[in-house]
């Protein structure tokens, strides 16, 4: 059972302890996540089966799609609704056309600062334990992507929106930003991610599902297979000489593989001629032949 399932996550219940119910409900040996979300959070959250857990850093670095709601006029310690108010106003004047102005301006951040309350580490300790206890520490800015950002709905304070971004962007920081530049502040009360890696809320299944399909003998059904997995990455159909190569991790040329290098993707994925994942490969050649990111000699999940 190698592959990816995807949870629709509760509120109120932490992306680890999504993925022990998933491992318990599956009876996997391995399962891992491609990127938390907080516990007050919903959605999708993609959950890497066995062998496929090898597949998360190629599957976290998709576009993100987030629907939120950001309250106007209080700022918080941790830019959401669990933190502890630090400004605030009760009446918010603002008319709709200065917020859909602002909005649009952020279609042009390029960097941001993450937040003092993140998993993010200094000296091996997680920003938010420094914070809890008395040390608030920020690190540098960081490069991230708005590649879409639509004001969905006004109801003073409150705004509900959606936003399409990079891996890394923190969306309860965008709220903070947004705030502050609307001059009164604001924080995040409500997130849904509704797109991870290729993966939409469409596809993602309860928990209580899970369990239901897996108690039926159905769970089968619901989880994408490795290769199916990673759709945006190019692939190389091996042949049988080719694919006993890749079994020995020898090395492997251009002219065994085609030209991936025409492709703007970082990683080539090899498949036999039944679809089954044999190799994802690195698309920049070293040395004349192409670094291997990771071998499934023995992927068992075989397409008949």
């Amino acid at each position: 059972m190698n592959g990816v399932v995807v949870v629709d996550k509760p509120a109120e219940i932490t992306s680890a302890r999504v993925v022990a119910r998933v491992k318990k409900i599956l009876r996997a040996k391995k399962v891992g996540h491609t990127g938390a979300l907080d516990p007050f959070a919903t959605g999708v959250l993609v959950c890497c089966i066995n062998q496929a857990t090898r597949l998360a850093r190629f599957l976290m670095y998709g576009k993100k799609r987030y629907e939120a709601v950001m309250r106007l006029g209080i700022r918080t310690d941790t830019q959401d609704l669990t933190g502890r108010i630090i400004s605030g106003e009760q009446n918010v004047a603002l008319d709709d056309q200065q917020i859909h102005a602002v909005f649009r301006r952020f279609l042009k951040v390029t960097e941001q600062t993450p937040p003092a309350f993140s998993a993010l580490k200094h000296q091996g300790v997680p920003l938010y334990k420094l914070a809890r206890s008395g040390t608030f520490l920020r690190k540098p800015p960081r490069r991230i992507f708005i590649y879409g950002i639509e004001v969905l709905d006004i109801k003073l304070p409150h705004v509900r929106f959606e936003v399409s971004c990079s891996q890394g962007t923190y969306v309860r920081t965008l709220c903070s930003d947004i705030g502050d530049a609307l001059g009164c502040g604001a924080h995040l009360v409500q997130l849904c991610r509704t797109e991870s890696g290729g993966f939409s809320l469409e596809r993602a299944r309860s928990l209580d599902a899970l369990e239901r399909l897996a108690e039926a003998g159905k769970i089968s059904s619901c989880i994408t297979p490795m290769n199916d997995a990673l759709k945006g990455i190019p692939q190389v159909i091996a042949t049988d000489a080719l694919a006993g190569k890749i079994r020995y991790g020898q090395p492997l040329t251009q002219e065994e593989l085609g030209s991936p290098d025409e492709t703007t993707s970082l990683w080539v994925k090899v498949t036999d001629t039944k679809g089954n994942l044999l190799a994802v490969l690195s698309a920049r050649r070293e040395n004349g032949v192409y670094p291997y990111a990771c071998v499934f000699a023995n992927n068992k999940n075989r397409r008949s």
